[in-house]
């Protein structure tokens, strides 16, 4: 499908936003403009604008949608993560998508491990709870 300059149509509108119908050209051209944007208030020292900018790009349909599809279609694509999903389907891709948002997530406390060594020594491993998503490495940075 090829957009009109004017149109900021993502898919046709019979398609109902199908995956592979998707003007991924439309998308990259939008963040990297946005990124350009952001680059340009920081090295004007306009920080309020850049910040302004930084939230219209990770709220932007178009950036979640190409974090999902960067993540989905790399040499890892099979690999489930911690919480053991892929999104191999158009349909699990789209709720992906929508799920990537700021509001209602509350991360679990990493839980604490012991697990015997050799020498008796019980070295601590952090770990997360079943279905939550890694977003750091250990406890303040331990």
């Amino acid at each position: 499908m090829k957009a009109n300059k004017n149109s900021k149509e993502y898919a046709p509108k019979t398609a109902s936003l199908k995956w592979e119908l998707m003007n991924w050209q439309l998308m990259e051209t939008q963040v990297r403009t946005l990124q350009a944007r952001i680059v340009k208030a920081q090295r004007a020292g306009r920080h309020r604008n850049m910040r302004s900018l930084q939230w219209t790009l990770t709220n932007s349909f178009a950036a979640k949608t190409l974090a999902v599809k960067r993540v989905t279609s790399n040499s890892g694509k099979n690999t489930p993560g911690v919480d053991g999903v892929t999104w191999s389907t158009e349909l699990s891709k789209m709720k992906a998508v929508q799920s990537l948002q700021r509001k209602g997530y509350k991360p679990l406390p990493l839980r604490r491990l012991y697990i015997p060594k050799s020498n008796g020594k019980m070295p601590t491993l952090y770990s997360l709870h079943e279905g939550q998503s890694y977003a750091g490495s250990t406890p303040h940075g331990t």
